[in-house]
Order: structure tokens, then C-alpha cells, then sequence
């Protein structure tokens, strides 16, 4: 067991290292796009609503960018999903390891890009004269473990099953574009109508924002909403794993 664990480890690190010197060949400024994205949807965001349309939202800045940056975390996986399998035929047809190690690496990768943009976080919240709770200390790590099993899980169906339906690639573009404004990413939960708020829990995301904002914000975990959030990556991660396990012996025929 401890021998497979490592192996896993190894092809993880593996992947990961490639992934990261194909990302960021060429680029000049590396790190700095892995932040400036959500920054820049940030502003826009910010410039249409709190300037244009005025809306009532205190530290609206903060407010975006707790949401905006684990999203983006989620979007960047979701999108290159499609894809993941069919990037790398060449790997998938000549060796042998545990496919799924392909989408896992992808999202761990975009994880990685989410942990190093908590200093930005931390460093907004000292501008508007907030600071880092202590609850940080074992709430980001439950909230990471969250969301990577619950981004592996839809990544690993979205690739599994975009090899037999190549039409999914452009379905998951508009479904998350749609979904962003589904979920209280650029607005608070509070603003939705009381008729539509039982609604919002069957949004796997936006508890998830929510717990985030809620966190990052003001250091507060709500029981409730962080037992939904676990019970909806468990979920999710074994019928991602259920759905890649039925399909995956037929990946070679197909690419």
C-alpha cells in the first residue's frame, strides 16, 4: 500500500512539474497572470456596480475577490476538463498509469495557483483594515479538500464523457458561464428573492462561495453550510470516480 501511495505520488509530481513548464513557457510574468485574471474581472465587476449602478455592498473590492478567486479555481478545471484526455493521447496510448491521474494533476495544478493567490487576499484585507482569522488555520484546508474533490470529481466525468460526446466541451463553456451568475459570486446569497433561495441548494457552488467569502471575510464557519458543502463533494467525487471507472477501458479506442 505504502509503495502504490508513492508511485501515485511520483506520476502526481510528475504531471504536475509538466503541466506547470507548459503553462508558463514563454511568459514573462508567470505567477502575476495567475492573479491578474480575477484581479482584472474584479475591477470590471466593481466598476459596473459599485460605481455605475451604486449598489449597497460594504468593501465591495474585498467582497468580489473572495468570491471571484476561488472561482476562477474552479472555472480554469471545468474548462480544460474537455480536453484533458485528449491532450495527452500520446501518454495515454504508450504508457501505462492510472488515467485519472491526468484530470487529478490538472486540478491540483489550478489549486496550487489558488494557494499562491491567498496573499493577495490577505493583503486587500490589510487595505481595508481587516485581518486574517484564526479560524483560517483549519478552515482553508477543509475548504481546499472541499473543493478539489469536488472539482476532481466533475472533471473527471466532463473528461470521461467528452470523449464519447465531443459537443460537452462547448456545453460545460456555456453551463459555467451560466452558473457564475447562478451563484453569488458578485452578489450576496441575501439578495436573492426568498421564493428562489431553496433553489440555491441545489447550486453545489454556491455554498461552497459562500463558505469561502464567509472565511476569508470575517473567519466564520457555519456548521450547516460546511456539512452541506462536505456532503456534496463526497458525493460528487464518487459518481466523477463511478463514471470514469465505467468508461476508461474504452479511452484507448477512442482517442
Amino acid at each position: 500500500m505504502t509503495s502504490k501511495i508513492r508511485h501515485y505520488i511520483d506520476i502526481a509530481t510528475v504531471l504536475l512539474q509538466k503541466d506547470l513548464k507548459v503553462r508558463y513557457k514563454s511568459t514573462l510574468f508567470g505567477y502575476l497572470w495567475s492573479v491578474g485574471h480575477p484581479l482584472a474581472f474584479a475591477l470590471v465587476f466593481f466598476i459596473a456596480f459599485k460605481v455605475v449602478m451604486k449598489i449597497q455592498i460594504d468593501n465591495y473590492a474585498l467582497f468580489l475577490i473572495a468570491g471571484l478567486f476561488p472561482w476562477q479555481w474552479l472555472s480554469n478545471s471545468m474548462n480544460a476538463s474537455p480536453t484533458i484526455f485528449l491532450a495527452n493521447w500520446t501518454i495515454i496510448k504508450k504508457i501505462n498509469f492510472p488515467r485519472n491521474m491526468l484530470p487529478f494533476t490538472l486540478v491540483l495544478q489550478d489549486m496550487v495557483h489558488y494557494i499562491l493567490s491567498i496573499p493577495v487576499i490577505v493583503l486587500f484585507l490589510y487595505i481595508y483594515r481587516k485581518t486574517p482569522s484564526l479560524n483560517w488555520l483549519y478552515g482553508v484546508p477543509l475548504l481546499l479538500v472541499m473543493q478539489f474533490s469536488m472539482v476532481y470529481g466533475l472533471s473527471l466525468i466532463i473528461s470521461s464523457i467528452n470523449l464519447f460526446f465531443r459537443d460537452l466541451e462547448r456545453l460545460t463553456t456555456i453551463g459555467l458561464t451560466l452558473l457564475f451568475y447562478f451563484t453569488p459570486v458578485i452578489y450576496p446569497e441575501t439578495m436573492i428573492p426568498d421564493r428562489f433561495k431553496p433553489l440555491l441548494t441545489l447550486n453545489p457552488f454556491a455554498h461552497l462561495i459562500v463558505n469561502w467569502r464567509n472565511l476569508l471575510l470575517d473567519g466564520t464557519i457555519q456548521p450547516i453550510l460546511f456539512g452541506i458543502n462536505f456532503a456534496y463533494s463526497l458525493l460528487i467525487l464518487w459518481g466523477g470516480y463511478m463514471i470514469y471507472r465505467k468508461l476508461c477501458w474504452r479511452f484507448a479506442e477512442v482517442l
